[in-house]
């Protein structure tokens, strides 16, 4: 479970780098769980030189959790990290001596090759930066341009299908990078005139990225912004089943208007990481509710304040509630439709009890004009 929250069926990559030349960098740490597997690699790569910098492009313990048994074992080694990474250093660690500021812009010179920093606030950390090698042409990325699953053997972009990590790489950044999505997009502007040459990626989850460095860029970026592909999430919350009639005829509509990607999704039984990808590829959502205690169904609820939180935008936005002796479900998707931005389809759709004939024909008229409009903007 990555951050307690997050399944990972495919599993995950801690990345670290070694840059072994006149003097030794090493580039984030691992979690605390591999520090000893990880020291005994850093010394398998570099003898008995010393570490003279470990550098630090992002402080979240998943990749700074190896710095203290690291600084025991290199005592004279130097932490090289912006001002805000300091605080984060002595608050996690209590480490305040041995330590280098940089600012953006910055160089260090380790022998034959010279690392340039980049700092980048707020992807997905306030003291988040990069750092490039200028020789190799190697962007040392942090957390950004990473995914989910893990490495069974290969390493590079070019020893596997890609295809086979999209999906995964997309549920990583539309989960833990998604809310950040402008700032991830000026991030890549800022680099723009760097961008071309780059010639790898490296960063702290997932493949390194060497063949097609440019591909990893131009999807985050794309996320970034929230562009979207021609299809439907139907997403619902049903105790008894009524409301899972009502999606199942909406999404039978979206099929029959020509909606050839759609993904029907119950609630309760998908984890809600799964579902928040899928709306961060497809340009329709339409959320379906029951009632519970005059609220919307809880699960239901979870998921639109992720979906506010992540500042969802540029959908095409379809909803529909149900309730037996008190309404309240449909109250709350169309508050969620009044916060984020997106395009509301008609009709607004409220069933009591078991939907009739007069509702479904209305959720068949829904999917209809979500299908329209999502043709309309995929165009």
């Amino acid at each position: 479970m990555f951050e307690s929250l997050w399944p990972l069926p495919e599993g995950i990559a801690y990345n670290s780098y070694v840059i072994n030349d006149d003097k030794v960098a090493l580039i984030d740490t691992v979690k605390i769980n591999y520090t000893d597997t990880y020291l005994e690699k850093v010394k398998d790569v570099i003898g008995d030189k010393k570490v003279d910098y470990l550098i630090i492009n992002h402080m979240e313990p998943d990749h700074s959790g190896s710095i203290k048994s690291m600084r025991e074992a290199f005592p004279e080694m130097k932490i090289v990290g912006n001002a805000k990474t300091l605080n984060f250093l002595e608050g996690f660690y209590g480490i305040t001596e041995g330590t280098m500021v940089v600012k953006d812009g910055d160089e260090l010179d380790l022998g034959s090759r010279t690392l340039k920093f980049y700092l980048t606030p707020m992807v997905h950390w306030p003291e988040t930066m990069m750092t490039f090698d200028q020789k190799e042409k190697i962007l040392f990325s942090g957390d950004a341009f990473g995914g989910f699953g893990s490495l069974n053997g290969y390493l590079f972009d070019d020893e596997v299908n890609v295809d086979h990590f999209e999906d995964e790489i997309r549920r990583y950044f539309s989960n833990i990078i998604g809310k950040y999505g402008p700032v991830v997009h000026r991030t890549i502007s800022k680099l723009s005139d760097q961008i071309e040459e780059i010639g790898m990626v490296a960063a702290t989850h997932g493949l390194v990225w060497r063949k097609d460095p440019a591909h990893i860029i131009e999807e985050y970026d794309k996320w970034s912004q929230q562009q979207t592909e021609e299809g439907v999430v139907v997403v619902y919350g049903s105790m008894y089943g009524n409301t899972k009639i009502m999606a199942e005829a909406v999404a039978r509509s979206l099929s029959e208007s020509g909606i050839e990607q759609i993904k029907l999704f119950d609630v309760s039984r998908k984890d809600i990481s799964f579902i928040i990808n899928d709306i961060w590829k497809y340009k329709g959502i339409v959320l379906g509710s029951c009632t519970y205690n005059t609220k919307v169904f809880p699960p239901m609820d979870y998921l639109l304040k992720s979906l506010e939180s992540r500042n969802l935008k540029n959908r095409v936005l379809g909803i529909f509630g149900s309730y037996s002796w008190s309404g309240g479900a449909l109250d709350r998707l169309e508050e969620f439709s009044e916060t984020v931005s997106c395009n509301l389809a008609e009709p607004v759709i409220e069933s009591q009890f078991a939907p009739g004939g007069d509702i479904l024909e209305k959720c068949y008229l829904l999917g209809e004009n979500v299908a329209k409009k999502v043709k309309e903007n995929c165009k």
